[in-house]
């Protein structure tokens, strides 16, 4: 079967690239709210494909900050998240990093777990941040096509946000868009999926943790969008098929969401994003809980 172009389709063969400024008021036309909706399950799956973080949110003791239990929460803080990230001032990424690293000292590994790990793990937080700028690069792509290759440099340079947020350090973003290409193509085949992750995320992807009407509504299409998005790799590890047909509708879904989607006034285009950043700013305005 032939699979759609990705970024690494259109990087630079050679030579250096010319970089165009972005800075937090400029990448807002780079970054579509729709995406966090249509690429969150798939991008989780990626995040926790790497063993030590699937395990730290599979042996969590942090309740509040579970999906399962807390699902419009976990939302609200996964995106407002993104947004300080993306769009945030330096003060205001500073108080979330503040609130975040609050709920993951709990999470660390203990003398049962099969693997070893720790919330604070820079390294561990460099591939969650790869997944994340990886998924919302690959869908600007499939609904919009390619950045000019110097605007997606840019872009790619900007999203060390994605971890540099937290504890992850700005050397060990790769340098540039083709060392970032290696590294993932060095790492995504290592990723697997045990089955009680695979349990995990079946549960997610049909919307278990929801009302019964929003599961009969949506989960269908939920997994149809997961099995599209998710690289094969992980498609198989999390043993979906996918046929040509289903890459046609894909395509055709996507193509179908972007030409309404761009027609949209640009703070509707943002949202929800743009409604998280706000409800951040309102929340430390008022002092409450951030996370």
């Amino acid at each position: 079967m032939t699979e759609p172009l990705r970024r690494a389709d259109y990087l630079p063969n050679s030579g250096p690239t010319a970089v165009a400024p972005i800075t937090a008021e400029t990448v807002v036309e780079y970054i579509d709210g729709l995406a966090a909706f249509l690429g969150g399950t798939a991008n989780v799956i990626m995040q926790l494909s790497l063993r030590p973080v699937g395990r730290g949110v599979l042996e969590s003791t942090v309740d509040s900050g579970k999906v399962t239990l807390h699902p419009i929460k976990r939302l609200r803080t996964t995106l407002s998240y993104l947004a300080v990230a993306l769009l945030g001032s330096e003060q205001e990424r500073a108080q979330y990093r503040d609130a975040v690293n609050k709920s993951h000292r709990p999470v660390r590994s203990t003398s049962t777990s099969p693997v070893q790990y720790n919330a604070f793990d820079p390294t561990l937080q460099l591939w969650v941040a790869a997944c994340l700028y990886w998924g919302i690069d690959d869908l600007h792509t499939r609904m919009h096509g390619p950045m000019d290759p110097a605007v997606a440099e840019a872009f790619y340079q900007y999203c060390a946000r994605l971890g540099t947020t937290l504890q992850m350090r700005p050397e060990m973003w790769p340098a540039d868009r083709a060392q970032f290409q290696r590294y993932w193509d060095e790492k995504l085949p290592e990723r697997g999926i045990e089955p009680a992750l695979r349990d995990y995320f079946n549960d997610l992807i049909d919307l278990k943790m929801l009302p019964r009407p929003i599961r009969l509504t949506f989960a269908r299409l939920q997994r149809f969008l997961v099995t599209g998005l998710l690289p094969p790799h992980l498609r198989n590890e999390m043993r979906m098929t996918w046929t040509e047909r289903d890459q046609r509708r894909f395509d055709r879904l996507l193509r179908a969401i972007s030409a309404v989607h761009t027609r949209l006034p640009r703070q509707l285009r943002m949202f929800p994003i743009n409604a998280y950043l706000f409800d951040v700013r309102r929340r430390i305005r008022l002092g409450k809980p951030l996370v």
